[in-house]
């Protein structure tokens, strides 16, 4: 199971908010690529970013960051937040993000994400399911839809993605445990690789998403505040 950090950047600074509430945010370092090379440094391979500022924007605004990230670790990226035209994700590639992940334009423009699918391949384009009681939202989670998460990730599985993130909003920054039951009917109801995201609050809540059949996690506030060293993850990706 991948261990995937996460780096969530709001002008130009390492933050976490709660619940996706803008009002909550707590900057935990003003370096984002200090934090990307502590992490390299104890063997992670893998690092979600995301561009906090381009999803209430709309359109891609930390690209420099993403290409300083990428040109100064071997982390693996993907890059989300604000990816609503092929000019943005081209710029996201081309910035050095190995995957991209498509959330608020998957609900609001299908026939176009179905595109990059094809032109990109699956193995490139992730999609975030990001959802509350259900029910996906997006635009920095800021927006409900009337979408059911299982519904909405079949739909894209039938036109060739393979990799989800799915993020329970309600467990997002909260440290009480990710939603495990979500979890298991989704690997119960599709065949995608799904990456738990929202809730970790120890290196027990690590190995339970590994035991339902995780392909990753991804791991925010648990690591800022302490609640799982880097240490503790080294040892699980060697043991792995």
């Amino acid at each position: 199971m991948k261990i995937i950090p996460a780096i969530d950047i709001i002008e130009g600074k390492c933050v976490r908010l709660s619940k996706g509430d803008y009002q909550t945010k707590k900057i935990y370092n003003e370096n984002p690529i200090e934090v990307a090379k502590e992490f390299e440094s104890f063997g992670i391979k893998f690092l979600h970013l995301v561009d906090l500022d381009g999803a209430k924007s709309k359109h891609i605004v930390n690209q420099k960051l993403l290409e300083n990230i990428a040109r100064e670790t071997s982390l693996q990226i993907d890059f989300g937040g604000g990816l609503k035209s092929l000019e943005d994700i081209e710029i996201a590639f081309n910035s050095g993000a190995k995957q991209i992940t498509i959330g608020s334009i998957a609900v609001k423009n299908p026939e176009f994400c179905f595109d990059l699918i094809q032109k990109f391949g699956s193995e490139k384009i992730i999609l975030g399911a990001d959802c509350e009681n259900r029910k996906i939202k997006t635009s920095g989670w800021l927006e409900k839809s009337d979408k059911n998460v299982i519904d909405f990730i079949l739909q894209y599985q039938q036109k060739g993605v393979k990799n989800t993130i799915c993020t329970d909003i309600s467990k997002d920054g909260m440290l009480e445990g990710p939603s495990t039951e979500l979890y298991q009917e989704i690997l119960a109801q599709t065949s995608v690789e799904l990456v738990a995201s929202g809730g970790i609050s120890g290196i027990e809540d690590v190995f339970k998403m590994k035991e339902i059949g995780c392909s990753g996690t991804i791991i925010g506030k648990a690591i800022y505040e302490g609640r799982i060293s880097l240490k503790q993850l080294q040892n699980f990706i060697e043991n792995a």
